[in-house]
């Protein structure tokens, strides 16, 4: 496990706002390593044991899809809490998509 990949990945996402959703890959290309999506989708596996909170349920693919509901318990947590923080999710994806998405390398 390369923790000083996966604090960089933490740190991005601790920057996403409440009622905005990133992609793996935006935040593979933030931290400079364009073709490490899949890197991102793993260090997001272990979000939840990290200190500060790490708001994952931010985090979705490319079409906005919640590809990382599986790592939730139960797996409608991620959509629960997206929900709850007004995006709108249909069939497992967020709905308004390209309006909720914050681009890393446009915002920061």
């Amino acid at each position: 496990m390369d923790t000083n990949f996966y604090e960089q990945v933490f740190e991005v996402v601790r920057l996403v706002p409440k009622g905005r959703v990133t992609s793996y890959g935006a935040i593979a290309k933030a931290l400079g390593v364009a073709n490490s999506s899949r890197m991102v989708g793993h260090a997001m596996r272990y979000a939840g044991m990290s200190q500060p909170k790490v708001p994952a349920h931010r985090v979705v693919n490319s079409a906005g899809l919640l590809t990382g509901k599986f790592h939730f318990s139960p797996p409608s947590l991620m959509e629960e809490l997206l929900a709850a923080e007004g995006i709108i999710v249909e069939n497992d994806k967020v709905k308004n998509f390209k309006k909720v998405f914050w681009d890393p390398l446009k915002e920061l």
